[in-house]
């Protein structure tokens, strides 16, 4: 069977058991508990409103009014058993679609960003964590989004008017997790974009992806999609709203069509610096040259600028890689062991292996360094720079094309071919302005703890501490998760 509601909720207004909505999003969610069984732990899927001074039987039938289900549905004997306390649907909203018909669903994977959390102006104490003081600006992640800014395709698209105010921070209040109130004010949200029209009324259903009682990851499945004639999906991605919500409960939302391809990939392509490891290697080693003094910092601010975009990485690459001459070859051996590996990488691609899925590292660094690491990871292809050495040391030039934002591109086209993958069943995770061609050249991009511009232009954002969650915009649960890693 496709995917079963666990979101289950009695539908106050027109009594049919999660199949219709009412005209109070948080009386529809509210789950309904025989007496006969207490319920002494409360979870994501129970009550998110009193329910003393509501009525549980609808107002127009009662379990009397249901018959248990025999013989052929029809609207006098609909597919419903209710018995005993057993209530079941024999066909529900995830169901395929009929012959001649296509299905229309949305995913939006919802992701708690446990890591940055934001502090109330207004400093009331967190009911699980207490109150905090706030942070300082330098605490702050770097891949925030400025306050009020809502993705965009471009920077000059920004309005001109005073940004609104930035919304309260509601995560502290209702739980420092995916609460229920969460879920239900992003239903809420979506219930505003159009459907296409003639369909069915919107449902939707949730998974609870790591954890049943306080999940850092819930998954839910909307029918229909919003009309892409009203709004498609690129533009429903960074629309204003939803970056709102994002703010007010501290989550990241990706949005994805219900495909095969999504829960299928077939190649995953990354960059290696930043993504891969927790460093810029360039950095690296310009850190180990003391003479100028300044030079760390020198190449340290071209990096940042062209990661932000502002440069173009070529140039910069070959400007930074100048500042290098005269570094013995053996200082690629040396950094080996610095490499900091980012975490979550390691079993990723273990998991991505025994699923079948090749990977690749893209890295705008150098190639003695993204071979090794790709080696020692299990990767099945690795592109990089070559630098040019002469009598053992760096000459300060390049040899051959530049792995800048175009060939990172042309290296995933390349790949995907000489594998017979369709774009498709790609994956491209990065965090620089370089790898953006690359990230839209692939069926998903997905932006890693990632520069604001990339952010802003990434089909998905994920701002975590381990980078084993690509798996869940899989749809895989944390136990199949582990299944895979152990």
């Amino acid at each position: 069977m496709p995917l079963t509601k666990t979101f289950p909720a009695w539908n106050l207004e027109a009594g049919a058991y999660g199949g219709r909505r009412s005209s109070s999003y948080l009386r529809e969610h509210q789950q309904y508990r025989p007496p006969s069984k207490p319920e002494n732990h409360y979870g994501i899927d129970t009550v998110v409103e009193d329910l003393n001074a509501t009525s549980i039987t609808p107002p127009q039938q009662s379990y009397a009014s249901f018959t248990q289900f025999n013989g052929v549905p029809s609207p006098e004997n609909p597919p419903r058993i209710i018995d005993s306390g057993l209530n079941h649907e024999l066909s529900h909203t995830n169901c395929a679609a009929p012959p001649g018909k296509k299905t229309s669903r949305l995913v939006a994977t919802l992701f708690y960003k446990s890591n940055s959390p934001r502090v109330s102006n207004n400093a009331v104490p967190s009911p699980r964590k207490g109150s905090s003081p706030q942070p300082a600006a330098s605490e702050l992640a770097s891949s925030d989004l400025p306050a009020s800014m809502a993705p965009r395709s471009s920077l000059d698209t920004f309005p001109l008017e005073p940004p609104t105010s930035e919304p309260e921070p509601l995560d502290h209040l209702y739980g420092s997790y995916i609460s229920p109130l969460c879920i239900t004010s992003f239903l809420h949200l979506m219930s505003t974009f159009p459907v296409p029209a003639g369909s069915a009324d919107p449902t939707s259903s949730h998974r609870c992806m790591d954890n049943p009682t306080h999940p850092r990851v819930v998954e839910l499945v909307l029918s229909p999609a919003p009309s892409p004639d009203y709004l498609s999906l690129t533009d429903l991605r960074r629309h204003e709203l939803i970056y709102r919500f994002e703010l007010e409960w501290n989550v990241d939302v990706v949005l994805q069509p219900d495909t095969l391809w999504r829960r299928h990939p077939r190649l995953v392509v990354f960059d290696m610096d930043s993504t891969l490891i927790t460093q810029e290697v360039i950095d690296l080693l310009a850190a180990t040259i003391s003479d100028p003094p300044d030079l760390a910092a020198r190449v340290a601010d071209i990096t940042h600028r062209a990661m932000l975009g502002e440069l173009e990485f070529d140039a910069a690459f070959r400007e930074r890689v100048a500042l290098l001459k005269g570094l013995p070859d053996t200082i690629f051996e040396t950094l080996r062991p610095v490499l900091d590996v980012t975490p979550g990488v390691k079993p990723l691609i273990r998991a991505l292996k025994r699923l079948g899925v090749k990977t690749a590292v893209l890295s705008g660094g150098f190639l003695p360094l993204t071979s090794w690491l790709a080696k020692e990871l299990g990767i099945d292809y690795a592109h990089a720079n070559e630098v040019i050495i002469e009598n053992g040391r760096l000459t300060g030039e390049v040899k051959g094309l530049i792995v800048g934002k175009e060939r990172k591109r042309d290296l995933l086209v390349e790949i995907a071919a000489k594998e017979g993958i369709s774009h498709d069943q790609v994956v491209a995770v990065g965090d620089g302005a370089n790898d953006l061609l690359m990230m839209d050249a692939a069926g998903l991009g997905v932006a890693w703890n990632a520069k604001p511009r990339v952010q802003m232009e990434a089909d998905a954002r994920l701002n975590g501490d381990t980078l084993l969650d690509l798996l869940y915009l899989f749809g895989l649960t944390r136990e199949e998760v582990e299944s895979l890693t152990s």
